[in-house]
């Protein structure tokens, strides 16, 4: 998941570039829509973050739900120490993806300061 985020925040990560290719020089501002060109970044830019927002709710939804059914099991068999270690790793991995949803708030916040 982490990969397919960082791949998905490229748009975040090149706001500036995008910025400066999107803006057109003096000698282009007869041929391209300046209003219109920054409409469809801003359109790009918004659902790029609400996709990525889905994704990682998604995943924290899905990783609480097992998180629950291993806890449930575990007070079933405290001995069971394979359970153990998948638990700690489905809460590991909520924590990461918990973790991550704070990420996306700051290179939100990020991109539209550029953008402002």
């Amino acid at each position: 998941i982490q990969e397919l985020l960082r791949v998905m925040r490229t748009i975040d990560d090149r706001i500036v570039h995008e910025l400066n290719t999107t803006i057109p020089t003096a000698s282009f501002v007869g041929k391209v829509d300046p209003g219109q060109t920054c409409k469809e970044l801003y359109q790009s830019l918004m659902d790029a973050h609400t996709n990525r927002e889905r994704i990682i709710k998604n995943c924290i939804s899905q990783t609480s739900a097992v998180v629950k059914t291993l806890k449930e099991e575990r007070e079933k068999a405290q001995e069971d120490a394979a359970l153990l270690k998948q638990l700690r790793k489905e809460q590991t991995k909520l924590k990461l993806m918990q973790s991550e949803l704070n990420v996306e708030e700051v290179v939100n916040d990020r991109s539209w300061k550029v953008l402002s």
